[in-house]
């Protein structure tokens, strides 16, 4: 099956470098379908420089989009390069707070980040439950997250938080599994239904 369109949950590079992120788009545009991702910490150039990043990948940092009628919001979640005890920075929470005044509550949503909003997830943001909180009385159906390789599953009322096996080829998954792959997934009836397909 064709997909409609592709989530890139952040590190889309190593060194956050022109050369490395400027060839991940171009392999982005090479499927030749939307595509919509969030920065991870390894996209920063340093702790503070995140210039190639919007250079490449223009209005990308926290943004929401429609399709067919499901909404989806795409936030950054990092602290620069850090990549453990992290906190989302005031600029996200900012952009959400006057943004989900113009949403539709009632209508299925996804979020999507690059750190794992799951509970009790090794690097899970230290104020990861003041952003779920924001989305309380949304009709949050999905939360994909990355930065943590290995599949996980949580579920806070109707809401599944899940991570990934990693796709990278030059890293391990933290959970010991040795495959690789991304999620296929389909939305059937306001749910969303993940197939698991390795490569």
């Amino acid at each position: 099956p064709r997909p409609e369109f592709c989530l890139m949950i952040g590190d889309l590079a190593e060194k956050g470098t022109l050369q490395e992120l400027g060839a991940m788009r171009d392999v982005l545009r090479s499927f030749e379908m939307p595509f919509h991702p969030v920065i991870g910490n390894h996209d920063y150039l340093s702790q503070t420089d995140r210039s190639t990043w919007d250079q490449l990948f223009p209005g990308k940092l926290n943004y929401h989009f429609e399709h067919r009628d499901w909404q989806l919001i795409g936030l950054d979640s990092t602290e620069g390069l850090k990549y453990r005890d992290t906190y989302i920075q005031p600029e996200t929470f900012r952009w959400l707070d006057d943004q989900l005044r113009k949403l539709n509550p009632a209508k299925p949503t996804i979020l999507f980040t690059h750190f794992p909003l799951g509970m009790d997830l090794r690097y899970r943001p230290k104020n990861a439950d003041a952003l779920l909180e924001r989305f309380g009385d949304f009709n949050l159906v999905a939360v994909f997250n990355g930065h943590f390789h290995g599949a996980t599953k949580r579920q806070v009322g109707n809401t599944i938080l899940t991570t990934n096996k990693c796709c990278s080829i030059a890293r391990n998954n933290h959970d010991g599994t040795r495959e690789k792959g991304y999620f296929l997934c389909h939305a059937i009836e306001g749910r969303i239904h993940r197939q698991f397909i390795e490569v």
